[in-house]
């Protein structure tokens, strides 16, 4: 009874929660949010009237990303957190079990169990028992989705409590994100051509095998479950009770200037500070190992590349440095004439440009070359990276939690985890386009690229610091407010969105939000892979055309794409008066 009582009332906590935080921005990056997992669910309940085997590997892919998913986008779902009940006395079991039932609440679980109905189509076509067998399946499929997702954050919530486990966490998410970006490399050296055998005995293809008669799998999602929910429970014990490092030992900062003081500031906090540490190592890790995945087939040609990738990965986790130091902004802005802005620029570089040097260097020469691009890029994307992190974070800032009040959660920095991605996505595609000049010209002239490297990072650097200290010293107040409140602040002239009606933000949402998806996958990529001869390749609808559609089909996407951005400009575009 008590048990039945606190999982109801941990439910109805979440659904009074999610009902009055959704509105304005958030509920717009939820409904797309929903919006393309019900695309990429409809697609999963496809495949089950396609193929066993794709179905099967479809929910590997969805448990992937419901463990690693939460890792990388902010420390998932924390609604209802342990720290709120931790006054009450309530078992860890029960506790355990109410923030399980709280979890599925909300739009992740909803999409995911609406994915699941694969399961019932595919039951409902081999016959009624097997469609029956599909119900419990879908239960017990959701709860260890759901269960796995939370102990992998528990886990490297915990191991980021001490800076061995921060660094080998950040060192091992990095290998698993590589080694997926690389995954064609596993499948040709080991000469797999369809989908492996083992996602049918993942956790994922339980589900799938017990509707297709072995009843074995129902007992054993059962048992995985109650494993996961008791290993949790334990976890929450540890998450209320962990200590934190002790400070103890340092030497005091000595600095005689006062970029000398924020640049040893800055740099304790990369020392000191376990998210940051993760974060580094994360960069490090995904770098290395997505360029070095290639050798498995020979081939050495990306291991050069492994320094420019690593730092444009800790440019896009970096990418909210202001948002998270919190409300310590405060201490810059009640200095009269002070900016910390070149002192934390020159903080980044001492902190992430010997290791981008010598992982660069290294590479590059056990490949031997091509050393003209890649002495061009690294100039180049270091300082596009050192001038981007503070002027992203500034002109995009997403409020953050203050470091002395994080929650026993150390991955959640934010309570904007739409808005962490978005911006790390964002920073990913600038930086890119920093090192493009110099690495154009390197291609065609050879040396002469790395001189207008040197001069693309130097402006990048010059410039962009400039831009951010003006935007400080102008509109610091309000960054202070934004970060103190959590709440964009209010402006007094409407801007042409603003003016528009229901219906045309509605499209000139879709138009920007969705554009993307014909014009460059569907569009640009799938034309480059009938150019290379790759047909009937994963979602790229050109490849598998016949020969005379191929290319007027990927056109047509492209067009598509172009025709989708042109409707939100035009729609967005300031009209002029008649």
């Amino acid at each position: 009874m008590a048990l039945a009582l606190t999982t109801l009332t941990m439910a109805r906590m979440k659904v009074a929660v999610l009902r009055h935080s959704f509105h304005g921005t958030r509920a717009q990056t939820a409904g797309m949010g929903a919006v393309l997992g019900a695309l990429l669910a409809a697609g999963t309940i496809y495949l089950a009237f396609i193929s066993p085997d794709l179905q099967a590997a479809a929910y590997a892919v969805w448990l992937l990303g419901w463990m690693l998913g939460p890792i990388f986008m902010g420390g998932g779902d924390e609604t209802l957190r342990p720290e709120y009940f931790s006054l009450l006395g309530l078992p860890p079991r029960r506790m355990a079990a109410g923030l399980l039932v709280a979890a599925f609440v909300g739009i992740a679980p909803l999409v995911s169990l609406t994915a699941l109905l694969g399961l019932l189509v595919a039951g409902a076509r081999l016959g009624v028992v097997n469609a029956l067998a599909a119900l419990p399946a879908m239960a017990l499929q959701l709860a260890v989705l759901v269960l796995l997702s939370k102990v992998s954050v528990a886990v490297v919530g915990l191991a980021l409590r001490t800076r061995q486990g921060a660094i080998a966490s950040g060192l091992i998410n990095g290998a698993i994100l590589a080694a997926l970006g690389q995954s064609w490399v596993l499948f040709v050296a080991f000469g797999q051509t369809g989908v492996p055998a083992a996602v049918w005995y993942l956790p994922s293809g339980w589900g799938l095998l017990a509707v297709r008669g072995e009843w074995w799998a129902l007992a054993a999602l059962a048992v995985l479950a109650a494993l996961l929910l008791g290993a949790w429970a334990a976890l929450l014990t540890r998450r209320a009770g962990a200590a934190r490092p002790s400070a103890r030992g340092r030497r005091p900062m000595r600095a005689a200037t006062a970029n000398g003081a924020i640049i040893a500031k800055e740099l304790r906090t990369w020392s000191r500070d376990l998210v940051r540490n993760h974060q580094l190592t994360f960069a490090l890790s995904y770098g290395v190992c997505f360029a070095a995945s290639p050798l498995v087939l020979g081939w050495d040609g990306m291991l050069p590349y492994a320094g420019p990738i690593f730092i444009v990965m800790a440019a896009a986790m970096a990418a909210n440095l202001y948002g998270t130091d919190g409300t310590a902004l405060w201490l810059t802005l009640m200095t009269p004439g002070a900016s910390d802005v070149r002192g934390r620029q020159l903080a980044w570089l001492s902190a992430h440009a010997p290791v981008g040097i010598a992982v660069t260097v290294v590479f590059t020469a056990i490949a031997d070359g091509p050393w003209p691009l890649i002495l061009a890029l690294l100039p180049a994307l270091l300082g596009g990276a050192a001038g981007l992190v503070p002027l992203v974070s500034v002109y995009g800032l997403v409020p953050g939690t203050d470091p002395h009040r994080r929650a026993g959660n150390p991955l959640r920095t934010s309570e904007d985890d739409g808005g962490m991605t978005g911006l790390a996505y964002l920073m990913l595609a600038l930086v890119l386009l920093t090192g493009v000049p110099a690495g154009l010209v390197a291609i065609r002239y050879g040396w002469a690229g790395v001189a207008v490297g040197v001069v693309t990072g130097v402006l990048c650097h010059w410039g962009f610091g400039l831009l951010t200290e003006r935007r400080l010293r102008s509109h610091g107040p309000e960054l202070l407010d934004t970060m103190r409140t959590g709440r964009k602040p209010q402006t007094t002239v409407n801007s042409r969105f603003e003016q528009l009606s229901k219906t045309q933000k509605t499209i000139a949402g879709w138009c920007f939000g969705f554009g993307a998806i014909p014009l460059i996958p569907q569009g640009i990529v799938a034309a480059v892979f009938v150019a290379n001869g790759m047909l009937r390749h994963s979602w790229f609808l050109a490849t598998y055309m016949p020969p005379g559609l191929r290319y007027p089909v990927a056109a047509a996407f492209v067009a598509l794409g172009l025709a989708m951005y042109g409707t939100g400009v035009w729609i967005v575009m300031p009209r002029s008066s008649r």
